[in-house]
């Protein structure tokens, strides 16, 4: 028997976003709760102990958190793999999903946050550099076979980078922060994740995303 499944969402949030697409790349019929997070409806702190999204409800299990979410429904769901077979490769995936977590997402959030010039230049610097260590040491070495990053299939590692790509462009608005144009694969692995039918039915426009990030970039 199917459990019920709930994602507690809000449609500007990168992390939920990530859960959504993993949830549909799986085939997984679920009720998306949307949560105003500037608006919290005070039953949300039974439902979510940080007060975030996402938030996953399946049967009797609750979690949060939404890199420990997509590796739950990877093991709950195990009819369309988002992970690797082979140990080795199924680690390389997880240092990705970690440097992403660690040191590209802090990257871009500094930079979005910081005020100060000389910072914003100093997390600019850092982000480039990511780019930089993405192409060559992820997409060059992992992507040859195939359009993805770890070759021919679509991971998880796609999935935690991707949100975050999409919101790139109102980066770039606020802080100048444009791939660089010697980024080929990594473009191109940009490109091949807008044309998957899950990314489609999540995405928003980049003046959405300009309009969201106006709070941060200036306060």
């Amino acid at each position: 028997m199917i459990p019920n499944v709930e994602l507690y969402s809000a449609c500007a949030c990168p992390y939920a976003q990530q859960s959504k697409i993993v949830l549909l790349e799986k085939g997984i019929d679920f009720n998306a709760i949307e949560i105003d997070l500037q608006n919290k409806p005070e039953w949300f702190a039974q439902i979510s102990p940080y007060g975030n999204v996402p938030v996953l409800l399946c049967g009797d299990d609750r979690i949060w958190e939404s890199t420990i979410i997509n590796e739950y429904l990877e093991e709950q769901f195990p009819a369309t793999p988002l992970m690797p077979e082979e140990p080795g490769l199924r680690a390389i995936a997880r240092i990705w999903i970690d440097f992403a977590t660690t040191q590209f997402i802090p990257s871009f959030h500094n930079l979005l946050l910081s005020q100060d010039p000389e910072n914003q230049e100093k997390w600019l610097h850092n982000l480039q550099r990511h780019f930089q260590f993405m192409e060559i040491e992820g997409l060059g070495k992992w992507s040859v076979d195939g359009p993805y990053w770890l070759g021919e299939c679509l991971s998880l590692v796609d999935l935690t980078f991707y949100p975050w790509f999409e919101r790139m462009p109102a980066l770039d608005h606020y802080r100048g922060a444009a791939l660089p144009v010697d980024c080929i694969r990594l473009r191109e692995w940009w490109i091949t994740m807008q044309l998957r039918d899950s990314v489609r039915a999540t995405t928003k426009s980049t003046e959405f995303y300009v309009e969201q990030f106006v709070q941060y970039a200036s306060s």
